[in-house]
Formats: C-alpha cells, sequence, structure tokens
C-alpha cells in the first residue's frame, strides 16, 4: 500500500497510470513559470505547479493533469490555468478515453489575483467542452491539501468524483471561513470539524463524490479504470436533479454533519467519523 497523500504530483501520476506511459508536456527542461511571480519577487516552480500529458490506464489513452501542492498550496495562476486548459483543449482534438484531474489546490492563488480568477473560468469552460464531446473527466482528491475554492468547483463540474476518507473537497477553505465570519462560525483549528464538513467520508454520503477509496495509489488507479469511458451527459433532467438535491440540503435546519447524515439515512451517524473507508461503505447510502 502506497499513500496516495504522501506522494508529490509526478509520483502519483507515476504510479496512478501504467508502468513508464506518461509522456509530459511542457515538461520541467521548458521551464514554463509565472510571469507575475518573478514581478512580485516571489520564487517560481519550474512547471507553475502541474505536470500535464497523456498517458495509458490499462492500455488505453488517456490525458493527465496533477496539481502540486507543495508549490503554493496547489494555486492556480495564469500559466498553471492554460497547461489545463491547453490539456482538455487537446482532448478535444484527440478523444482520449478519459481525462483524469490529480487535484490538490487551495484555489486561486492571490499573488495573480484577476489572471488566477480567469484562469479558473478558463478552465471550468474547457472541462465542460470536454464532457459535452462525451470524453468523461475525471477528478482525484486524495493530497493533503484538498481541493477548495475554484477548483472546488471545477471539481464538480466533472463527470466523476473519486476521494480517499483524508482528502477535502469544499468551495471555501476552513480558515477563509473562519477569517470571513469568525472563530464561532468555524474553528479552523478543530480537525475533526474541518473533516466532518468536507472530508472524503461527508462528502460520499452526501452524493457529493462518487466513489470513496482508502489512501491508496492503488485504490485510486482501480477508481479511475473504473470510470474509463463512463461519461455523464449534462442534460436539463440530470441538472434539475442537482438543483431538487442541492435545495433539500438549503432547507436543511441542523447544525452539525452528524445531523446531515441522520437525515440521509444513517443509524447512529457519531460512529461515522470512526469507521474505516469499508464501514463507511457498508452504511449503503449514498
Amino acid at each position: 500500500m502506497i499513500s496516495y497523500a504522501e506522494c508529490s504530483a509526478r509520483e502519483r501520476l507515476a504510479l496512478l497510470v501504467d508502468d513508464g506511459s506518461f509522456h509530459e508536456w511542457l515538461p520541467p527542461a521548458c521551464k514554463l513559470t509565472s510571469p507575475h511571480l518573478a514581478q512580485l519577487g516571489v520564487p517560481s516552480s519550474f512547471d507553475d505547479g502541474v505536470a500535464i500529458g497523456r498517458a495509458t490506464l490499462t492500455g488505453q489513452p488517456v490525458f493527465v493533469a496533477a496539481q502540486e501542492g507543495q508549490f503554493m498550496g496547489g494555486g492556480v495562476g495564469e500559466v498553471h490555468g492554460a497547461k489545463l486548459v491547453g490539456l482538455f483543449r487537446r482532448a478535444l482534438r484527440d478523444r482520449p478515453k478519459a481525462v483524469l484531474l490529480l487535484a490538490e489546490s487551495g484555489g486561486v492563488r492571490l499573488h495573480e489575483a484577476n489572471a488566477g480568477l480567469i484562469a479558473v473560468s478558463e478552465v471550468m469552460r474547457a472541462l465542460l467542452e470536454v464532457r459535452a464531446a462525451g470524453i468523461p473527466v475525471v477528478v482525484l482528491i486524495g493530497g493533503a491539501g484538498g481541493c477548495f475554492g475554484g477548483m472546488g468547483i471545477v471539481a464538480r463540474c466533472a463527470d466523476h468524483i473519486v476521494m480517499s476518507d483524508i482528502g477535502r473537497l469544499a468551495m471555501s477553505g476552513p480558515e477563509v471561513i473562519e477569517a470571513s465570519h469568525g472563530v464561532e462560525e468555524f474553528d479552523s483549528r478543530d480537525r475533526a470539524l474541518v473533516w466532518r464538513i468536507t472530508g472524503g467520508k461527508h462528502r460520499w454520503l452526501t452524493g457529493d463524490c462518487d466513489a470513496l477509496v482508502e489512501d491508496d495509489v492503488a485504490a485510486f488507479r482501480a477508481a479511475a479504470i473504473a470510470a474509463l469511458g463512463a461519461a455523464r451527459p449534462v442534460t436539463l433532467d440530470a441538472l434539475e436533479a442537482e438543483h431538487a438535491r442541492l435545495q433539500t440540503r438549503l432547507a436543511f435546519d441542523g447544525s452539525e454533519a452528524l445531523d446531515l447524515w441522520a437525515s440521509v439515512g444513517v443509524a447512529d451517524a457519531a460512529r461515522v467519523p470512526d469507521l474505516d473507508v469499508a464501514g463507511v461503505l457498508a452504511l449503503g447510502v449514498h
């Protein structure tokens, strides 16, 4: 068992796809760095925090991207976003079996402000164009940094989301909520609270992710293989069903994740935080 969370972006790619099949576009030798960071005197990364390219998965062609959470929290800037957009646009031309996005990001890179915001919006548009073409987009979330901000929105635009029990997914990160509304609203130091609200178990129980797996690269690989070729068309019926589900959640008057779990049919919801992945899946609710 190899911990997905403890791997770097390139280590995850190398272990997830078929052995030796990853071919990186704009590799380290290209030194494609952010001009904005240089102007601010902030250290840059040779790949601007994301690796993109093609590979095979069980012999089938896939396009892949992996964000490096160790560089600026995986934040999206102009170059970072442009690489993701380029990957999706090439997918429209070459039509791989799927596009895999190994997400680990705090959202927009604050140093690049509007450039980062525009980049995220372009990524969303490009992703939805790929989905409209019938090519499934699979987002894998299990890095220590989670998937927040604009990338949280990008993830929910995908066909499939795979999370580990230690993965996290949300629009606003705990620290952002606390800074905006105070510690009484959300105590970002309460790690148990953070995982109850944003963690993989919660997202699976509430239907926000499609597969809950162990913190194991092999488990993520198996889930990605299962999603190959399984596109989910964006239809009016599907959107209306999603809106109805969200409306029900909006009307929920409980004060804790435990209450929400109970409302979706989890018996003895208080025990969920102590369950392993197999135990959560055995609850049979989703």
